[in-house]
């Protein structure tokens, strides 16, 4: 299958990319707003792109209405403040349902029964229970094409690292951290680790394989074919329509 990119609109170009960039890491970002309310997003266009300074970038999508811009945006570019926190399977849930589209005035931290943790440098808190977390100041807002998609740099002013997490040489404990990705509009729990050359029988066990899936739904399940999926990046509580 060959598909034109400079013909296809932006759901169907959106669909292509998260189930072709896998996996993808998630910065669950926190922020507040002017008038001091919490703001919680998991971004997964998300990736490092500098080490010194060193260098993060997100992209947010506007809501599911394709026009009005998410409160994680609006109070970044109001405050040049955000931080980044890791995503690991303890906290999934809540870290799905911070997708949802809660009114401006909704303190999201508090809706989703999270702590917050004070920040060294900027405003915005941390999520006490992540185990990893980037304070960010706004390096650059870039938009993107004919939509109201936007990329923001941020500058990682301070690095929040758990004790038992930083070995010796600067090093991160990877190995002890449950982290999860995302799978075009699914989650995946990264529980496996090599290097190359893999003997050969290992490799030839995984040939043909389908994921494995924790929630027990069939292997072609995907949200991709519900209500509660937009093309945003937000999703809506069951049974629900995205929106609110």
């Amino acid at each position: 299958m060959i598909i034109d990119g400079t013909g296809i609109d932006a759901t169907a170009a959106y669909k292509l990319l998260i189930g072709s960039i896998l996996p993808r890491a998630v910065a669950w970002v926190s922020t507040v707003s002017t008038d001091g309310v919490g703001n919680l997003a998991p971004i997964s266009f998300f990736t490092a792109v500098g080490r010194k300074p060193p260098m993060i970038s997100i992209s947010l999508q506007p809501r599911s209405d394709g026009v009005t811009l998410k409160d994680t945006f609006v109070n970044i570019q109001d405050t040049g403040e955000f931080v980044t926190n890791l995503a690991v399977l303890p906290l999934a849930d809540q870290l799905h349902r911070s997708a949802y589209e809660f009114d401006s005035s909704v303190d999201e931290f508090a809706e989703l029964g999270l702590e917050k943790a004070p920040s060294e440098v900027v405003r915005a808190p941390r999520i006490k229970e992540a185990p990893i977390s980037f304070e960010c100041v706004v390096n650059r807002i870039i938009p993107v094409g004919d939509t109201h998609d936007h990329v923001v740099w941020g500058e990682v002013v301070r690095f929040h690292i758990r004790d038992d997490l930083y070995l010796e040489r600067g090093r991160v404990d990877t190995a002890a951290l449950p982290v999860i990705g995302r799978l075009a509009a699914e989650y995946t729990l990264v529980d496996n680790v090599f290097t190359t050359p893999l003997e050969e029988g290992v490799v030839d066990a995984h040939e043909g394989r389908r994921m494995e899936r924790l929630d027990g739904r069939a292997t072609e399940w995907s949200p991709i074919d519900t209500a509660q999926w937009s093309p945003s990046g937000s999703t809506s509580a069951p049974g629900k329509e995205s929106a609110a």
